[in-house]
């Protein structure tokens, strides 16, 4: 199986050498903790709005920073391990901080694509995207689909 995860640096070269070629670019971004159904809708339908589909996943020190102690229940290789098996997905990064802001403005997507969730609220670099002539997306989710409810469940069996 082809190595997905690539390097910030690579990336970039990577998402230059595919805009020149005409190709539509679409990112994403997530912890994808326990990857479920949901996840594979909503990397697949990300998918379908254009050509390559890049998938920013956060460290295990950022999903900490935003999920709490006891998270990652899986590490950031065993995360990157699952997104690599799933077809749609084309490159993988990782990033440290708290947002993906500045990998945004680095790679500059033509579509940055985010759960409906989040559409009353300010997406993380979906301003530097549409000031570049990109556009945000919004994702409808499968209902009842979420590693909240996952470990929940489990939690009370």
């Amino acid at each position: 199986m082809k190595n997905k995860y690539v390097s910030l640096n690579k990336c970039i070269n990577l998402t230059k050498k595919l805009k020149n070629q005409k190709k539509k670019i679409v990112m994403t971004n997530g912890c994808f903790d326990i990857i479920h159904s949901g996840h594979v809708d909503y990397l697949t339908k990300s998918k379908k709005l254009g050509d390559i589909l890049i998938v920013a996943v956060n460290s295990d020190k950022s999903v900490k920073e935003l999920k709490g102690r006891s998270r990652p229940i899986n590490n950031l290789k065993n995360r990157i391990k699952v997104l690599n098996a799933i077809s749609c997905v084309d490159f993988i990064i990782s990033f440290n901080h708290e947002t993906p802001q500045k990998i945004y403005e680095k790679i500059l997507p033509d579509i940055l694509t985010k759960g409906t969730q989040y559409r009353n609220m300010e997406v993380s670099g979906g301003n530097s995207v549409v000031r570049n002539g990109g556009r945000v997306s919004f994702i409808k989710m499968t209902r009842g689909q979420s590693t909240t409810k996952i470990l929940n469940k489990i939690l009370y069996l």
